[in-house]
């Protein structure tokens, strides 16, 4: 029987993928503010990690970023539909210590919205041989599964919420225990989480796990906490506190939980925004965290990440522009373990 890994987002990385905004987007109407957001989280990896960037346009792209160290990026001109690169992006396994690329099916969360040509991205950086000789590359194309819906601390353990999994126009024709045998199966795990409470108002993604509570270690769980109870998400973020709590690693102890502020309402056209500090990108040696420039909880969410990673930097990126698209930081990246790149 094979040995499978899903591993943990904070082991060693290669490099982070970003897929680029441009006017084929839904961007479009905001492409300069987009721009310059993807500008500034590229920045900020490409100075500790490799970084890869798909996009339409390499020279377009290096407009866009003026004159910096190119050294740690390369470039794949792939077509694409949007930017998410977290829930279109390969989930990189290790079966029996050899490296391999698992490539499911990316419908546009449930067929919200075209996903036609971000589904095609990972196969096309895998002919293209972005990747190490020794990559090995897995059709998962016959289950939609999302990168942004799953947490794995690298030991047997996978977070996840039965609003996402779940949920319509995804794998309708599975059941729920069903679906929890194709994840262990597929990721090598000993045990799912299910999270059954915990939303933000705005997300399109039906409650991707990232968006809420988040694995930092295997023995800690940084969460989003509400404690406004005129917020609309208070009972909903108090339930899903109180079963974090309730779950156990697996030596049977007590999670250690770190409270994240929730993020002031931010709005657009009446509509609000999925603003979260739960959208944070693991790094070697730092944690790219979204803020939204509210000084108080930016301020107190730097601070409790930095609990849950005392031996990261915490670097905010204002990332205003990435929620009026119901995405954060997390979202737009997607990490490759050491030797892939």
């Amino acid at each position: 029987m094979n040995s499978i890994k899903l591993p943990a987002e904070w082991e060693k990385q290669c490099g982070i993928q970003l897929t680029w905004p441009h006017e084929a987007t839904d961007w479009n109407y905001i492409l300069d503010d987009a721009v310059a957001c993807f500008c500034n989280i590229a920045k900020e990896i490409a100075k500790r990690e490799r970084l890869l960037i798909v996009c339409p346009s390499e020279e377009m792209v290096r407009k866009q970023l003026g004159d910096i160290d190119y050294k740690n990026i390369t470039f794949k001109e792939i077509p694409s539909n949007d930017t998410w690169a977290r829930d279109h992006g390969a989930i990189t396994v290790f079966v029996d210590g050899e490296p391999y690329l698992y490539d499911f099916s990316f419908n546009g969360w449930g067929m919200k919205f075209a996903a036609n040509l971000d589904n095609q991205i990972t196969r096309e950086l895998y002919v293209e041989e972005t990747f190490q000789p020794n990559v090995g590359y897995y059709n998962m194309l016959h289950f939609v599964l999302e990168g942004g819906s799953i947490e794995s601390d690298g030991e047997g353990t996978i977070l996840t919420t039965e609003e996402c999994l779940l949920s319509a126009n995804r794998n309708d024709h599975f059941e729920k225990e069903e679906i929890e045998e194709f994840l262990k199966g597929v990721f090598g795990a000993d045990r799912i989480l299910w999270l059954k409470n915990g939303y933000l108002s705005g997300d399109d993604t039906d409650s991707h796990v990232d968006t809420l509570a988040r694995l930092c270690s295997k023995d800690t769980i940084a969460y989003v906490s509400c404690d406004d109870n005129e917020d609309e998400h208070y009972e909903a973020l108090k339930d899903m506190e109180n079963e974090l709590m309730e779950f156990k690693q697996a030596d049977g102890k007590p999670y250690k939980l770190i409270a994240l502020p929730m993020a002031p309402a931010s709005y657009e056209e009446d509509f609000r925004l999925p603003a979260t500090y739960a959208n944070f990108l693991i790094m070697n040696t730092a944690v790219l965290m979204p803020t939204y420039n509210a000084p108080v909880t930016d301020k107190k969410a730097m601070e409790q990440l930095q609990l849950a990673f005392p031996d990261r930097e915490i670097v905010g990126i204002d990332c205003r522009t990435l929620i009026r698209q119901h995405g954060s930081l997390h979202c737009v990246t997607m990490q490759f373990p050491d030797g892939i790149l």
